[in-house]
């Protein structure tokens, strides 16, 4: 039964601190059954509202919340965004001295605080044990809870020790947060976190103000140069790539071509890659060019785009990156240029791993899915959405809606392609099959007499580029495969064979040579664009510049003062007092009494 004194009490938690007028989603509900004891597993998207769900019932619960986090680096912006609002907060990591570590622990033992962050290794080691099992616990709080799943995308091994909370702590609940979870990955959290008979919340995987877009890599660098260029001029982002190197030398293209960069690599030295880290979450219109090794946890609300130079390795990987964009609700897009060279250099990663079989074989199956989404015919959100298991409609905002691509009977193109794969006897790659099917008299082509067989020159129709794309289609529709063992060599599948025999018609895309185009006008569905009228645009624009400055002062990133959303809503309100700032979403009663006075004498100063 709904305790109506907790609902009541979460609401009041929610509306005064925190400064928000209602619970969003299945929030409520999530609060309520953890505040009552129950243990919890919660899938929602990046921007949805997680941390609410465990910092509320900390709030409501006797005792400190135990936050497991594998975000190290981020657990101080955490904590200070928690000050920010009034709750007391702490983290137990490596970075303190054993006088700090020493201060933190006794405040736990003496209930002076709400919520400890703590890495799974520290919370594992016999001392940190100890100092929980001697001190009064609200709750266990494991975000980034995928990371448990070896069927997911980001596995870590100390994870899998985390099931001793239920066994050591067996009254304190256990929420359980990610993003990011395939119904194979929330099974095995449930299983190795032994939370089978936990409800699991899971709200909807769509982030409608997201723009969906895959273009054919040409010269990457250019592109995704251009790309900011023209259509994010200003504005903070995130490129993704593949190597360490490739990183260092985008930033350096970025920066030497205008646009504000920095690199970010496990490979960098630790005190500047969390200096870099810093400036990205502090300053406005930066880049940050990485690895997959940066962005989990990322609270940055702005950042406008999410970009990758290279292939992500899953639909999980991809759906987790791109979510760090438009958290704030605002357009956003998730841009990425991909090609045969991709499909080719993740196959031989897979390949050439030291992992099992079994691995080997979950990984090739999400390589698929992702080759899927890239090539897909239909709406990407759809498909994005359909891994999840979550039914959709077209959206309206994404390439392909924006733009359908036109698609064709392409049997006898594919099989042509088969045709000369077979012909060449299956041990050569797609640059090699291509010149074959195009007649191109290499020294190669000639001096493995691929000149005189039946299928040179057949394909002379047609560009190495459209080539490549039915190559690209070939391999996401499990008709060929790459063979690493064979140096790259393109090789027929079991499903190939009713296609050369004329038994099975293939539709694929029809090839448009790419071409840079200005963004659309196009407003996705769900997102309501708050309209500035000029004064108002004025008044913003003041606000961002006290918000700097303030953030300055307190040292914390922008973003911990108030979110973009919150401003334009003062901005559109005017308060002239501070009965009028407080009806304003994101202005609870701490921020209303830090900073609502200056606040109000900017908004006079604008008068």
């Amino acid at each position: 039964m709904p305790d109506h004194t907790i609902s009541d009490r979460a609401l009041h938690i929610l509306q005064t601190i925190f400064g928000y007028p209602s619970f969003r989603g299945q929030q409520a509900d999530i609060v309520q059954h953890v505040a009552q004891g129950g243990d919890a597993l919660v899938l929602m998207p990046t921007g949805g509202g997680k941390s609410l769900c465990y910092q509320i019932p900390a709030l409501l619960r006797d005792g400190v919340g135990v936050v497991v986090s594998p975000l190290i680096a981020l657990m101080q912006d955490q904590v200070d965004a928690l000050a920010e609002v009034g709750v007391r907060a702490a983290f137990l990591n490596s970075t303190q001295s054993f006088d700090e570590a020493m201060q933190t622990e006794r405040r736990v033992r003496r209930g002076e605080i709400d919520l400890v962050y703590v890495a799974p290794e520290r919370l594992m080691t016999s001392r940190c044990l100890e100092l929980l099992e001697s001190s009064k616990i609200a709750l266990f709080a494991i975000d980034e809870a995928h990371c448990v799943s070896q069927w997911g995308h980001d596995f870590r091994p100390e994870y899998m020790k985390l099931s001793v909370l239920h066994e050591r702590f067996p009254d304190v609940p256990r929420i359980a947060l990610t993003a990011t979870a395939d119904p194979q990955t929330r099974a095995e959290i449930a299983h190795n976190l032994q939370l089978d008979d936990a409800p699991q919340f899971v709200s909807s995987f769509d982030r409608p103000n997201i723009r969906y877009q895959i273009v054919e890599k040409m010269n990457a660098r250019k592109q995704v140069l251009d790309f900011i260029r023209d259509e994010h001029p200003g504005d903070a982002g995130i490129v993704y790539c593949l190597s360490r190197k490739k990183v260092e030398e985008t930033a350096e293209f970025l920066n030497a071509n205008g646009i504000p960069a920095l690199p970010y690599h496990a490979g960098m030295d630790m005190q500047v890659r969390s200096a870099n880290q810093a400036r990205f979450l502090r300053e406005e219109a930066l880049v940050m060019v990485a690895t997959i090794a940066f962005g989990m946890g990322i609270d940055k609300p702005d950042v406008r785009f999410v970009a990758h130079l290279d292939l992500p390795k899953s639909i999980e990987g991809y759906y987790q990156e791109t979510g760090r964009a438009g958290r704030d609700g605002a357009p956003a897009d998730a841009w990425m240029a991909y090609g045969l060279q991709d499909v080719v250099q993740q196959r031989r990663m897979i390949d050439e791993s030291e992992a099992g079989d079994t691995y080997k074989r979950i990984q090739t199956a999400k390589l698929d899915a992702m080759l899927g989404l890239c090539e897909t015919l239909n709406c990407r959100r759809v498909r994005l959405l359909d891994y999840f298991g979550q039914p959709s409609g077209p959206c309206g905002n994404c390439d392909i809606c924006i733009s359908p691509p036109v698609s064709f009977d392409g049997t006898v193109k594919m099989q042509k392609l088969l045709s000369s794969i077979y012909r060449v006897e299956q041990r050569f790659g797609a640059g090699h099959v291509i010149d074959v099917l195009r007649g191109v008299e290499s020294d190669k082509v000639k001096q493995w007499r691929h000149d005189k067989l039946s299928t040179f020159g057949v394909g002379s129709d047609a560009s190495e580029a459209e080539w490549r794309a039915i190559v690209r289609q070939a391999i996401a529709l499990g008709l060929i495969e790459v063979d690493h063992d064979s140096y790259g060599a393109l090789k027929l599948t079991d499903q190939a064979r009713p296609v050369l025999r004329g038994e099975q018609k293939v539709q694929l895309r029809e090839y448009q040579k790419p071409a840079r185009q200005k963004r659309q006008a196009v407003k996705p569905k769900g997102y309501v664009e708050s309209e500035l009228s000029r004064t108002e645009q004025a008044i913003f624009e003041k606000l961002r510049w006290w918000r700097v400055e303030t953030a300055r002062k307190h040292n914390v990133p922008a973003y911990v003062i108030f979110h973009d959303a919150t401003m334009r809503e003062i901005a559109k309100a005017k308060p002239g007092s501070l009965n009028d700032l407080r009806n304003i979403s994101g202005v609870g009663e701490k921020k209303l009494e830090t900073y609502g006075e200056e606040i109000v004498a900017v908004i006079a100063g604008m008068s």
